[in-house]
């Protein structure tokens, strides 16, 4: 789905046919009582709705949550697609076999959504059954390069998110800021890595690099302390980038 071609022609028509097409209702995908109280919780922090609205989420479409954790956002776009769409929640089977509690987390969303499906396979091959309008990840994209994975994990990734999507569809990357010039090297020890390298791994991929967001810029993070200290936890600068597949 080409959302920005679609706009223009709206556009285009004039101010009625505009105002006809209604704005996705983020305020009701976050009042979904299905969500429990510690993802409300998080809220505040986490700004949702921001996200969702930048990632341009609509009723209907088949979205992708690429590294699904817990499962706070595949909540979020299980309630934006609404009953006519499809979330496809990717746990990679490493993370699985590494800790159980991932396989449990991913299951227990995919059985409390009828429009969430569970997908496995490795990090790098994520097993999606049909061309998605929109992936997201989040805190993740850094993964694919921790000492564990071989080298060019990286690269596989960055290819198979760019198969996965339709032709003009979209990939979300929000991930911890790392300090400019670092290319990868701090994705293992800090769990950070430099925007750049993102941009270059995706561009490099295929995809344009369409929109950026100061979501959750954090000035005060000196982005040297590893994500998970006490200390910065939950208060670590964030880049958000939204990328595009040609065509």
């Amino acid at each position: 789905m080409i959302r920005s071609l679609t706009l223009a022609l709206l556009l285009a028509a004039g101010p009625l046919a505009a105002a006809q097409t209604a704005a996705p209702d983020y305020a009701a995908a976050l009042a979904d009582p299905a969500r429990p109280a510690a993802d409300r919780a998080r809220d505040a922090e986490r700004k949702p709705a921001e996200l969702l609205a930048f990632a341009e989420i609509a009723p209907g479409e088949k979205v992708g949550d690429f590294v699904m954790g817990s499962g706070y956002v595949t909540r979020l776009l299980a309630a934006a697609v609404g009953p006519a769409g499809k979330v496809y929640a990717f746990q990679p089977a490493e993370f699985i076999a590494f800790r159980k509690q991932y396989g449990d987390d991913q299951a227990a969303v995919d059985a409390a959504y009828d429009n969430v499906d569970a997908v496995g396979g490795p990090f790098a091959a994520p097993a999606f059954p049909e061309p998605l309008d929109t992936i997201v990840t989040v805190q993740n994209f850094h993964d694919l390069y921790l000492k564990p994975f071989p080298e060019g994990t990286g690269a596989r990734g960055s290819a198979a998110l760019f198969a996965a999507l339709k032709p003009g569809g979209t990939l979300v990357v929000v991930d911890h800021s790392a300090p400019g010039g670092s290319g990868t090297a701090l994705s293992d020890s800090l769990h950070r890595i430099d925007k750049a390298a993102v941009v270059a791994a995706l561009t490099g991929a295929g995809f344009t690099l369409e929109a950026e967001s100061d979501l959750y810029a954090r000035v005060d993070d000196p982005r040297t302390a590893n994500v998970f200290d006490a200390a910065i936890r939950g208060k670590t600068d964030q880049f958000t980038l939204r990328f595009r597949k040609p065509g």
